[in-house]
């Protein structure tokens, strides 16, 4: 009887050092590996062209395009992602179900149809486009096209990492304010925002990466012009289909980088604060 528990012990052991070490050569292959390469890559002609390829003018400005788009489009869903939040999980109103269906619905639509929609609202030949044309305002192939596609696959991630944590919160302290005669942004700024204010920078840190990272509604939208509408993954491929792989290569390091920047934010407050990112996480 020892002799048998000893062994079902050795292969309980066996199967959960097997399992990591799955899981470990999983990641180093499909995640470090590539993004080592397209350091050893970005690097492999020297420092000097590496930063003169991150530095030229249309790469400088693919970079502040990004960054414009991110700073526009995250402080946005943070307002989106909290306003919803709050809604669903402490009143009940009619349409409630459809709302948090429509906040699940860039998680199932193709980012590139997500582009074409827009397309189709403002393009040239849409019906919004004499009324555009009318008051110069110009959406798709400029700024305001990259923002709106950004915005539309970005908008879940602050929401769907809040909601399920003030579901579990409930509304006892809430209830217990107002009673105290606080007023409805006291009882947010005092009593709800410390609750749950870092489930809210763990949203936020996963949609600014997807801002900054997004590729297929933006590529649809952009119009691909070259040192105006050309974010950092559009840049990418630009400097690829030239084969000019050396600068696609740095260009696509910084993404890589902020790859791991995100990476380790997401896993210290995973370990820090792993009961409301896990809450939230369902």
């Amino acid at each position: 009887m020892q002799s048998l528990d000893i062994n079902c012990s050795w292969n309980i052991r066996f199967f959960h050092w097997f399992l990591i070490f799955s899981a470990l050569s999983f990641l180093a292959f499909f995640l470090f590996m590539p993004i080592a390469l397209v350091f050893n890559l970005a690097f492999q002609e020297g420092i000097s062209v590496y930063l003169s390829a991150i530095t030229e003018p249309d790469a400088k400005a693919a970079i502040k395009l990004t960054l414009l788009v991110a700073v526009i489009a995250v402080p946005l869903n943070i307002v989106f992602g909290l306003a919803a939040s709050w809604a669903i999980t402490k009143f009940d109103f009619m349409g409630k179900s459809l709302l948090i269906t429509l906040i699940d619905l860039p998680f199932s639509v193709s980012p590139v149809i997500s582009g074409l929609i827009y397309i189709l609202l403002f393009g040239a030949n849409s019906v919004l486009a004499p009324v555009l044309k009318t008051y110069d305002i110009q959406i798709i192939f400029a700024v305001p096209g990259i923002v709106l596609a950004t915005l539309f696959v970005t908008f879940p991630f602050v929401a769907r990492q809040l909601i399920p944590l003030m579901q579990e919160q409930g509304i006892e302290e809430e209830e217990a304010a107002i009673a105290l005669g606080a007023n409805g942004f006291q009882t947010f700024f005092f009593v709800t925002l410390p609750n749950i204010k870092w489930a809210l920078l763990y949203g936020v840190l996963l949609c600014n990466a997807r801002a900054m990272g997004e590729f297929g509604a933006v590529s649809i939208v952009s119009g691909h012009i070259r040192g105006i509408t050309s974010t950092v993954p559009l840049q990418v491929e630009i400097l690829y289909n030239e084969y000019n792989f050396t600068a696609a290569f740095a260009v696509a390091s910084l993404l890589a980088f902020l790859a791991l920047i995100t990476l380790c934010l997401k896993s210290f407050l995973e370990i820090k604060f792993s009961h409301e990112i896990n809450v939230s996480n369902g």
